[in-house]
């Protein structure tokens, strides 16, 4: 790709974010996410590849969908209410509007359709842009509206996505998809509890994208986009694989890493509201998730191909690649003990 229009892709991905996140407009907000999915399309299309153009045609549509069904909402309200502020969201049929759009834009279910495909289409850098920094102007849309939202169903959206993120994934052999049912589960755990403490869904979405970051980081360095190919990496890189277990691990949320803090304070904080069978289910959903996150770590690094390769093993990689993915991965597994300084923070 021409460095000049990677650099206009990468600082509109950050002026489109930027405007979404410090907006208290509605079309300041929609100019933002719009501005966002004008940017990611020539990313996710480099390769030229039919899977790519595929994956680019069903981005844009479900988008545009999701940011007509946005304007639509914050219109309707503006036209009942006589207010455009993003906090002022009163009207119950724009809350309901404004539910589904984002639910589009994140990739809830039932609006999950589009994710497991566009990761399937794009490249690792892109996968991991779509899964992170794509999902932040919503959230933050959530999180300002978060006081009006239907609690019911956002509860039983959230429930359905722990449920089907971890049942999809079971059955993948692609890397990408089970990482973007990885990410439909986890949004779940964000949406459960954004009306009882907003803050907390923040932090949720924080960890996920710490943890998340160092596992695309670590995959694209190793090359790896299916699991038959990640039986052979051990070979190569085996402290790559090694640190890529552990990091699989804090996304599966076990304890003592970090991936544990937020599903504990979000159990916490259910418990806290008297939804002790709503905990239960989410917590229990989640051995879905750990299943295939098993699965991903067994195949990283127990697994032995038959033929083992005769070359030296690389025990360092490339400075460029290796500093990121060295802070990131400590990050994503060490951060537990310090979680009574990350509570003082939300």
């Amino acid at each position: 790709m021409n460095p000049h229009a990677k650099l206009i892709t990468s600082l509109s991905l950050l002026l489109g974010t930027t405007i979404t996140i410090s907006s208290n407009h509605w079309v300041m907000a929609w100019t933002g996410l719009e501005i966002n999915t004008l940017a990611i399309i020539p990313l996710i299309s480099k390769s030229h590849h039919p899977r790519a153009i595929e994956a680019v045609i069903k981005y844009f549509l479900v988008q545009a969908a999701a940011s007509t069904l946005v304007l639509f909402s914050s219109m309707t309200n503006a036209w009942y209410t006589g207010q455009w502020d993003l906090t002022q969201l009163t009207h119950p049929t724009s809350c309901l509007l404004l539910t589904a759009a984002i639910g589009m834009k994140l990739g809830l279910v039932p609006f999950h359709f589009w994710f497991p495909e566009v990761l399937q289409g794009s490249s690792m850098t892109t996968a991991l842009l779509l899964s992170t920094v794509m999902k932040f102007p919503p959230i933050t849309i959530l999180f300002m509206t978060s006081h009006s939202l239907n609690p019911t169903l956002l509860t039983s959206m959230a429930i359905a996505s722990a449920a089907l993120g971890g049942w999809m994934g079971l059955n993948q052999t692609q890397v990408r998809k089970i990482l973007a049912f990885s990410s439909i589960s986890h949004l779940g755990w964000m949406v459960i509890i954004i009306i009882y403490n907003p803050k907390l869904t923040l932090l949720t979405f924080y960890l996920y994208s710490l943890v998340t970051t160092a596992v695309f980081l670590t995959l694209n360095t190793i090359k790896v986009v299916k699991l038959s190919t990640m039986m052979t990496s051990w070979t190569k890189t085996p402290m790559l694989n090694a640190t890529l277990m552990l990091t699989l691990l804090s996304l599966a949320g076990l304890p003592p890493l970090t991936g544990f803090l937020p599903k504990w304070l979000i159990i916490q904080e259910l418990t806290k509201q008297e939804m002790t069978t709503t905990a239960t289910i989410i917590a229990m959903l989640s051995l879905l998730g750990l299943f295939f996150y098993l699965r991903l770590a067994y195949y990283s690094t127990i697994t032995l191909p038959p033929n083992s390769t005769n070359h030296m093993k690389q025990w360092h990689i490339n400075k460029s690649t290796g500093t990121p993915i060295a802070i990131v991965t400590s990050l994503s597994t060490l951060l537990l003990p310090l979680s009574p300084m990350i509570l003082s923070t939300i």
